[in-house]
């Protein structure tokens, strides 16, 4: 008998899977190939292999070989065979609903009491004129590249389109990136865009803000041609960089009375509950937070809730940090200053010109900005609770973790500025940033946040 199916082997479904299998439950995992997802195979783990190998100095051949080997290791750790030693079954191929508590795999049929939807996500392409004619790539191709092109046109300014721009131009590619809004990153802090656009542009990569790609259209001679309002540019390779899109399509969802959003996204609550009763999703597939320790997180806890364990363990899209690893990196959790103005928060701001270790490494663009709110009953005493924080640094992905865990451990903002860190670590800048709500730190104090 099967406990439970998993549908998707990335890292939402093997965190479902691994979870249910720990609690002794008899699990089915099905994916179409071998598990591992968009992570390890075509995103995180190339990419900052990618990365790693630019700022090394490392030629494009190599670079590719090394990124190559490590989605190679990485990979053989996630194997339906290594699934199976620890006592799972699976299933190689597609899955699609034909009652709310059975799918159907390549003409066979399984059924269970609980099911956890996890197919995540791929690329989305846009509907740009002639795009369908030229031979372009995404994060899932550009890793297969037997050649180094001579010059790439990146269309978004978003993570992927960012770092993968970065990581091309250290290889030595003419880069230009085309981003319709008037910043990169548009997520993050606006700071947060300025310094990682006087970065990018340190690197010999050019900027095209605000504009709008009309059409593209392959050129007799090779290359591909990119039009905007205002410039016609050709270029050796293109690489589109705009956004994820669900894999949804496929699943036959109503067929188990399922709900997606009008972009394909399954809809849940925040225990990954589904419109149907049984059935769960996590990862990217749900339209929350797209990031692989997300998607783990919302696999264990969907599994979790399937099987009534940890019931008061609810899926907090605010205690998820996040990091872009672009040089430097950009992090962040919680809310932004303009999201914390209208909660009363307050705002303690160090610019990485004014810190120890930025200037001793001759890395000072950046900042730290940790936004503390009232924490319930106490109030603003202790300084409150954090209930924001953004990191523009060289260590930015590791030094959020610690305001995350003050975060989620809802935790008197006090208690960072009271812990000793060791000096000069890139940490001991989150300490120096806290000191400014209780007294003025160099010059310096925490001020209310700004809507803009």
């Amino acid at each position: 008998m099967t406990d439970l199916i998993v549908i998707g082997g990335g890292s939402a479904g093997l965190g479902a899977a691994n979870a249910g299998n720990r609690a002794g439950k008899n699990v089915l995992l099905v994916n179409d190939g071998e598990p591992g997802g968009d992570c390890t195979f075509w995103g995180c783990v190339p990419s900052k292999a990618l990365i790693a190998q630019s700022r090394n100095g490392a030629s494009f051949d190599d670079a590719l070989a090394h990124v190559r080997s490590a989605v190679n290791r990485i990979g053989a750790a996630e194997t339906f065979s290594v699934l199976e030693s620890h006592g799972m079954k699976t299933a190689n191929g597609r899955a699609r609903f034909v009652a709310n508590d059975t799918v159907e795999v390549d003409g066979t049929r399984y059924s269970a009491p609980k099911i956890i939807i996890a197919t995540g996500s791929r690329a989305f392409v846009p509907p740009i004129p002639g795009l369908d004619t030229v031979d372009f790539v995404t994060n899932k191709e550009i890793f297969n590249l037997s050649t180094k092109p001579t010059s790439l046109a990146v269309l978004g300014g978003g993570p992927i389109g960012v770092e993968l721009a970065q990581a091309m131009a250290g290889l030595g590619v003419a880069v230009t990136i085309f981003e319709m809004a008037d910043r990169l990153l548009a997520r993050e802090e606006p700071e947060a865009s300025i310094c990682v656009a006087e970065a990018l542009r340190a690197d010999g990569i050019d900027l095209r803000l605000g504009a709008a790609v009309s059409s593209v259209a392959p050129v007799p001679t090779g290359g591909v041609r990119v039009d905007t309002a205002d410039s016609s540019d050709t270029f050796d390779q293109l690489l589109v960089a705009t956004g994820r899109r669900p894999n949804s399509e496929g699943l036959d969802l109503e067929a188990a009375g399922i709900t997606a959003t009008e972009r394909g996204h399954i809809e849940t609550n925040d225990k990954l509950e589904t419109t149907v009763d049984g059935i769960y999703a996590a990862g990217d597939v749900t339209g929350k937070l797209p990031f692989t320790h997300a998607a783990d997180e919302m696999g264990r806890l969907a599994t979790a809730h399937a099987f009534g364990l940890m019931q008061r363990w609810k899926f907090k899209e605010h205690w998820v940090p996040w990091a872009t690893f672009t040089n430097p990196e950009v992090a962040r959790v919680g809310l932004t200053e303009a999201e914390a103005a209208e909660k009363g928060g307050r705002v303690a701001y160090l610019p990485m010109g004014e810190f120890d270790r930025a200037i001793t490494d001759g890395a000072t663009n950046g900042f730290v900005k940790i936004i503390a709110g009232p924490k319930p009953l106490t109030r603003r005493a202790f300084g409150g609770e954090i209930i924001g924080a953004t990191i523009v640094a060289p260590r930015a992905g590791e030094m959020i973790n610690e305001i995350a865990l003050a975060m989620r451990t809802r935790m008197f903002t006090g208690r960072l500025g009271q812990s000793t860190h060791a000096y000069p670590t890139w940490g001991f800048a989150i300490p120096q940033t806290v000191a400014q709500f209780f007294f003025e730190q160099n010059g310096r104090t925490a001020r209310p946040a700004r809507k803009s």
